[in-house]
């Protein structure tokens, strides 16, 4: 059983990696060209979390996973090296979770204060809003560092990256790891479903006054661009938030049970340990759905995306035509 799950995390990861990268990159691409209709300050939230879910897939897959998977033995696995690649990798992580709550609240702030909007929901405030969060969440990351040990020393260099016994049995220790799963992504997934049900609750408070006054519930059933305006917005709002949840739950769980049960993930039997590692891949495929989602809900965003596809295939026909021309002879 072992065997088989290792080497379906060697097939998963490359996976990942080949459509976690491109499609992070196209997303970092069309958003920063800000011709998909969307406001300033929400194309700088999903630019930035394009950004934390790609660096996840080059920290967390590439430079950790894929290394150890396919070229054991690299300078990638000495312990100082793979120790700062383990707090690049949780920093990224931090930030895209945190990402989608600061977007979370923005589009809370554009949807339900609107005295607050013209202040708040600019691309001043998000640039400092997402500048002054990524220095926190790294500096917070900082302490990971030291929770690693050598698997081995060879011509006195450590090699490999093993979590420290006593990261799991110290009280300050666990407090820290406590305090790492409170803020990712314990208080998140609660702010997010908090955001989302005032939103929600909101917007239908809000669409029964508007119905009243533009005379729908008498029979006028002419459109309302304002409220069709909202709708957009809160299904993006929704499906990114909706789909970071589940994906984190199984994560969620395993933490819960490890320390309820007072369980050592070290001492995992099989079941416990591909449940652990299933909870990490799903974790890890959230940084590759919001590109798939901004296809789904956002048309400006699809018609960007053919117009890149088709660029480099127009480019290479006029290319070729230009080529035939040229190589005709003269009459």
């Amino acid at each position: 059983m072992h065997a088989t799950f290792y080497n379906i995390r060697k097939v998963y990861y490359m996976i990942l990696v080949a459509i976690g990268v491109p499609v992070n990159l196209v997303a970092i691409v069309i958003l920063s060209r800000a011709k998909c209709g969307l406001s300033t300050c929400t194309t700088r939230y999903l630019v930035a979390m394009a950004a934390a879910d790609l660096l996840v897939i080059i920290t967390g897959v590439i430079l950790w996973r894929i290394s150890y998977y396919y070229f054991p033995g690299s300078f990638l696995d000495i312990t100082p090296v793979c120790s700062v690649i383990a707090v690049m990798t949780r920093a990224a992580t931090n930030c895209s979770v945190c990402f989608t709550v600061t977007f979370s609240f923005d589009r809370f702030v554009a949807i339900c204060c609107q005295k607050l909007k013209a202040k708040y929901c600019t691309g001043k405030t998000a640039a400092v809003v997402l500048i002054t969060t990524c220095i926190l969440l790294c500096s917070k990351n900082i302490p990971f560092y030291f929770t690693f040990e050598p698997g081995e020393i060879i011509d006195n260099v450590p090699w490999d990256c093993y979590p420290k016994s006593s990261y799991f049995t110290e009280p300050g220790w666990v407090g820290f790891d406590w305090f790492d799963t409170i803020l990712t992504p314990l208080l998140p997934i609660a702010l997010i479903m908090l955001l989302n049900a005032l939103t929600i609750r909101h917007i239908l408070v809000t669409s029964r006054v508007r119905k009243g006054l533009r005379g729908q519930s008498k029979g006028d059933t002419g459109n309302d661009p304002e409220m069709e305006s909202r709708r957009k917005s809160v299904i993006l709002l929704f499906t990114i938030t909706g789909s970071f949840i589940l994906l984190w739950l199984t994560n969620v769980a395993e933490f819960l049970f490890y320390n309820i049960a007072g369980a050592n993930p070290v001492d995992y039997n099989d079941s416990l340990y591909i449940f652990e590692q299933a909870g990490t891949m799903l974790q890890i495929l959230s940084s590759c759905t919001n590109t798939f989602i901004y296809g789904v809900t956002q048309s400006k965003f699809r018609e960007q995306f053919k117009s890149a596809v088709k660029y480099p295939v127009t480019l290479i026909i006029h290319f070729m035509n230009n080529k035939i021309n040229g190589a005709q002879p003269r009459g």
